[in-house]
C-alpha cells in the first residue's frame, strides 16, 4: 500500500534551517508528482511546493520563494524539503503528498512538527 513518511522535523531558532525527508514506498515513486504542505493551529492547510516526476520542475508558494528548496531523489523514492532563513510564521505540520494523475493529492503523510523559536 502507499506510504510516505516525513521526518527531520524539530525545535530551530529563527534564521535557522531544516531539512524535511518524505520516504515513499508502495508505488511507482519516479511517476508521480509530490508537494509538500503546512498546517499551522487554526489555520488551512496550505500548499508549499511541488516537485515534477522527473524533479526538473518546482513550483513553490511565494511564503517560501527563496528561502526553500525542494528535491527528490527517485532512486531513494525520497522527497526533500531544504527550509532556511525559518521564520516563527513556518511553525507549523509539514506534509508530504502525492499527486495523481488528475491533479489532485491523494496520499498523505503523518506529518513532523517544525518549531521555529524566536
Amino acid at each position: 500500500q502507499v506510504q510516505l513518511v516525513e521526518s527531520g522535523g524539530q525545535l530551530v531558532q529563527a534564521g535557522g534551517s531544516l531539512r524535511l525527508s518524505c520516504a515513499a514506498s508502495g508505488f511507482v515513486f519516479s511517476m508521480y508528482v509530490m508537494g509538500w504542505f503546512r498546517q499551522a493551529p487554526g489555520k488551512e492547510r496550505e500548499f508549499i511546493v511541488g516537485v515534477s516526476s522527473s524533479g526538473s520542475t518546482t513550483d513553490y508558494a511565494e511564503s517560501v520563494k527563496g528561502r526553500f528548496t525542494i528535491s527528490r531523489d527517485n532512486a531513494k523514492q525520497t522527497v526533500y524539503l531544504q527550509m532556511n532563513s525559518l521564520k516563527p510564521e513556518d511553525t507549523a505540520k509539514y506534509y508530504c503528498a502525492r499527486r495523481d494523475f488528475q491533479g489532485s493529492y491523494d496520499y498523505w503523510g503523518q506529518g513532523t512538527q517544525v518549531t521555529v523559536s524566536s
